[in-house]
């Protein structure tokens, strides 16, 4: 392929050249992957003819040039059309050849419709779009703001159908929970987005359940907990949340032989709050000596010396720890390489921090339906990068009830006996 380069490394089309080879290189593969698959269809019905012997499929030329946007740019390609002229039974109807590579309707590849949307969220506004993208991929084809439109539509399908799958064939032996507040138009001022996330026996993390609530209360966790019970999902061995008693109080009437964890980060600064800004510094550490403790003894032996430092003067904020003490050293009891993730609910939060971005810039959505399909959206493309917890093979002997001390696997369930 020869091409005229200007003096600053373009081409005449405004391109560089590198972008031109890329362009050309993904229209040769595209045409090569196109008559490939055509060759195929015709190769395996080659026997299938007429009552005069001759095939009923054949090559028919090709289609007219079609520019396709795909993530290296704008290709034209020339499909092969293929002549089928064998009936189908059912409907009485010509047989028609689709292909999978280039269906007749596609103008753009998958891989595009998913940027839009991704970029609608992160904060691109969707009149943006063509002056954005088209100096990327060479052409404004399938990216008008018409097309987000058609896909919030599709968000809000997705959603639906997320809440109604099927949960039994899934086991989620830890939970995150938590309550996201958004600046979002929910059906109440005071509603929030209820979140669950669960870790799967083989380790890897997964979005269970999202719904709107009100102030998260007991009967709005309670409605989300029932309805993923409805749909099949077993009790976790260990839930982790802050410190809203809705959750809890749900916990227990639906899933009550799950066992608490308490956050971490909630905890200290709902600690630290209840303490005047000099001694928050030296609070700060003890506490980090109590969850970051060898195992659950020293983390005792802090709590003690915590309550002896600080209980004379601050009673109320001593008590923010002793009187939740065992639910937040429940995860001493799992396995050590997974206590960074049992100690807080970063997995949500951390999740919901590009939310509450992309929220604010969109400062709220056109309806509740529109506003968690939104969030959801996001939420699942994050989902992609979400890694499994640490030893992730250690997650079905949990769920198996093997039995830890000071993190290490002291004994084995029957069932992984070797």
């Amino acid at each position: 392929m020869l091409s005229v380069v200007n003096d600053d490394g373009t081409t005449p089309n405004g391109f560089s050249l590198i972008d031109e080879i890329v362009r050309e290189g993904a229209r040769r593969m595209l045409a090569a992957a196109l008559e490939a698959e055509v060759n195929a269809y015709i190769a395996e019905l080659a026997d299938q003819r007429d009552e005069q012997g001759h095939r009923l499929v054949v090559r028919n030329g090709h289609h007219q040039p079609r520019r396709v946007t795909t993530s290296a740019g704008a290709v034209e390609v020339m499909a092969p059309r293929v002549n089928d002229k064998r009936i189908d039974e059912t409907t009485g109807e010509r047989k028609r050849f689709s292909s999978a590579i280039l269906p007749p309707w596609c103008r753009k590849s998958p891989r595009i419709s998913e940027v839009l949307p991704l970029l609608y969220l992160h904060g691109l506004s969707s009149g943006d779009f063509v002056p954005a993208l088209e100096q990327f991929l060479g052409s404004a084809a399938g990216l008008s703001p018409a097309t987000v439109i058609r896909l919030t539509q599709q968000w809000q399908a997705d959603h639906a159908a997320f809440g109604e799958r099927d949960l039994s064939a899934t086991d989620y032996v830890y939970v995150w929970a938590d309550g996201i507040h958004l600046r979002i138009r929910l059906r109440e001022v005071k509603s929030c987005v209820l979140v669950l996330m669960g870790v799967r026996t083989d380790g890897s993390k997964e979005l269970i359940a999202m719904s709107d609530g009100y102030r998260e209360s007991a009967d709005s966790w309670a409605d989300l907990l029932r309805d993923c019970a409805r749909r099949g999902m077993r009790a976790p061995v260990l839930a982790v949340g802050d410190g809203a008693r809705g959750f809890w109080n749900a916990l227990r009437e639906v899933f009550p032989e799950a066992r608490h964890q308490r956050c971490w980060v909630h905890k200290i600064a709902n600690t630290l709050d209840a303490l005047p800004k000099s001694a928050q510094p030296g609070a700060k550490k003890a506490l980090q000596e109590i969850y970051n403790a060898e195992d659950k003894q020293y983390a005792l032996k802090a709590v003690a010396a915590f309550e002896k430092t600080y209980g004379a003067k601050w009673p109320k904020a001593v008590k923010k720890i002793t009187d939740d003490v065992d639910e937040l050293l429940a995860f001493y009891h799992f396995p050590a390489e997974h206590w960074i993730h049992l100690r807080t609910t970063n997995p949500i939060e951390s999740t919901f921090a590009t939310v509450r971005l992309r929220t604010k810039i969109t400062k709220g959505a056109g309806s509740p339906a529109a506003a968690l399909a939104m969030v959801f959206k996001l939420v699942e493309s994050a989902q992609q990068r979400w890694r499994a917890v640490n030893a992730p093979h250690l997650v079905a002997l949990v769920r198996a009830g093997a039995r830890f001390e000071r993190g290490q696997l002291v004994e084995r369930p029957k069932a992984h006996a070797a």
